[in-house]
């Protein structure tokens, strides 16, 4: 397949693995890669060594493109961003911060610069920030997204409608023909992240992604909204949550109850009752847990049957 993603990224598929936090380590970003995709590695949950390390793992692991996402919400972005540019890496996704405070230097160091939307609004300021493409995420989708609960079948043609750049479609992506869907909505690409949760290679503990193949619809709910929204399977902690709500705790409160390494303990250290489980909506419809090259595989199987199908 040949098209703006492709030739942006100099990749076969226009395919994006979401750089999801406790998941997008240098084996599941270089396992994509090298199916054809465009592998990310997580910043987020890394400190800047681990960063470091895993740049130079993925880089020894493959040969194609790569690249590494940076949510700005998070401590030492100085020090992630430096390393990035000292290490070569070509390819950033930003995210969770404005996209004027990074990208012209990025770009200065010849970097491709895609920053992660939620609306129309936003698409627009990181247009005119100088970034080279955008990723419109729907409320379907798990972790962090945005308060306007704008679903991706609504938000992909009304940012499409606006801007110019390449764009590429995030939320409740999963299957070949959801990636169809979104490329009729005006996509040139998909990002895919619960999906790559329920890898072989992702760093995620065994006993979430099993969770997330159990998962059925409506287990996951977005909340938290008056910190930072985050979409999340219903667990105990989950429920924690809830009675803070009922007895109209403040946002305060609610960080206090949040704590610290909620989501590590969760995710990447398996503690299904006390750790925070961020998934999207799509949970509900992954089935099992098989290698990254198989999903791409499958995905763009996936598509063609159904291209052929529509388009006869």
């Amino acid at each position: 397949m040949n098209n703006r993603i492709t030739h942006l990224f100099g990749v076969q598929y226009p395919i994006v693995q979401a750089g999801m936090i406790w998941a997008s380590g240098w084996r599941l970003a270089s396992a994509v890669s090298n199916a054809g995709g465009l592998g990310l590695l997580g910043a987020g949950s890394m400190y800047p060594q681990v960063l470091r390390e895993h740049i130079q793992k993925c880089q020894q692991a493959t040969t194609k493109p790569f690249g590494v996402n940076v949510p700005m919400l998070y401590p030492d972005i100085d020090q992630l961003m430096q390393i990035i540019m000292e290490m070569g890496v070509k390819i950033v996704f930003t995210s969770a911060g404005n996209p004027a405070t990074w990208t012209a230097r990025l770009k200065e160091k010849g970097i491709t610069v895609v920053h992660v939307v939620s609306s129309v609004k936003f698409a627009l300021k990181a247009e005119q920030a100088g970034v080279d493409a955008v990723v419109a995420e729907g409320f379907e989708a798990g972790g962090h997204n945005g308060r306007d609960e704008t679903t991706t079948l609504t938000l992909i043609p009304a940012v499409k409608e606006h801007i110019q750049i390449p764009l590429i479609a995030a939320g409740g992506i999963a299957t070949g023909q959801a990636m169809l869907a979104a490329m009729v909505l005006g996509a040139d690409g998909v990002q895919v992240g619960s999906r790559f949760v329920a890898s072989h290679e992702a760093s995620s503990h065994l006993l979430f992604k099993q969770k997330v193949v159990d998962a059925k619809e409506g287990d996951t709910q977005l909340t938290l909204k008056e910190l930072a929204p985050v979409r999340m399977l219903k667990n105990p902690f989950y429920q924690q949550i809830q009675e803070a709500y009922k007895r109209c705790a403040s946002a305060e409160e609610l960080k206090t109850l949040l704590g610290r390494a909620r989501a590590k303990h969760g995710m990447f250290e398996g503690n299904l009752e006390e750790g925070e489980l961020e998934i999207g909506q799509v949970s509900a419809i992954i089935h099992d847990i098989k290698p990254a090259a198989q999903i791409i595989e499958d995905m763009m199987q996936e598509y063609n049957q159904a291209k052929n199908a529509v388009y006869f």
